[in-house]
């Protein structure tokens, strides 16, 4: 099912980075990133990076699913195409609902990404539901003196965590922008504000985006998972 990369081709890979926009869908306002990372990073690597860049907290389960169905134009097994997921292992087995799933661990986003598709979906807590359009936009070298990944452009702010999906989000802004609804006051207390000015739906800085250590992380998933490296 992988596609093969020439070793001289991973060599290079080493000094390229990738460039995706993410966008939160069904958001309102729309929410979006624009993330570079090294063309060496796994899918564990590039969900760590979208979590930093889009300002979730990493507190649920997550995947990343492409959905290949309509999209063959050669005769493969499966003509009509697969659902593939690629996440971290599940301990109870993999995901009922598709047909492939591989350890996002070990997938290198270089022997997919402008190989195999130019884009795909990455959920983010399968209560609320957050789906993103990961689309891959190009290829660069690296430049020199930047530490990557870097988040290099975006727009508003990324909904709160736990608060409902996008549902729940439309609703938290009304009660927000009324203070004298009946939730006002718990949703502030919520939110750990005193003020609903504090909270802004619109603003977003790409320089006060932090990336955390995608390893070190990763020694904590495996370890709050009970799953061998």
């Amino acid at each position: 099912m992988k596609t093969t990369i020439e070793l001289t081709k991973k060599n290079q890979n080493k000094h390229d980075v990738f460039v995706f926009k993410v966008t939160l869908n069904d958001c309102t306002p729309r929410v979006w990133r624009r993330i570079e990372v090294p063309a060496t990073y796994t899918f564990f690597d590039l969900h760590c990076a979208i979590q930093d860049a889009m300002g979730w907290i990493d507190s649920h389960l997550h995947a990343f699913r492409i959905d290949t169905r309509g999209q063959s134009k050669s005769k493969q097994k499966n003509e009509r195409g697969t659902i593939i997921t690629i996440e971290f292992p599940n301990p109870e087995g993999n995901d009922e609902y598709s047909d492939e799933c591989y350890d996002e661990r070990k997938e290198k986003i270089a022997e997919w990404f402008g190989t195999r598709m130019t884009q795909c979906v990455y959920e983010y807590d399968f209560g609320d539901s957050w789906d993103h359009t990961v689309l891959f936009e190009k290829k660069v070298p690296c430049e020199s003196g930047v530490t990557y990944p870097r988040c290099t452009a975006g727009k508003n702010a990324c909904p709160p965590d736990d608060c409902g999906g996008v549902g729940g989000y439309d609703d938290l802004q009304k009660i927000m922008k009324n203070p004298a609804h009946e939730e006002h006051a718990d949703m502030l207390e919520w939110l750990c504000i005193k003020d609903a000015e504090e909270f802004d739906p619109k603003h977003f800085d790409p320089a006060e985006v932090e990336f955390q250590d995608p390893k070190k992380r990763l020694k904590e998933y495996e370890q709050g998972f009970g799953v061998a490296p």
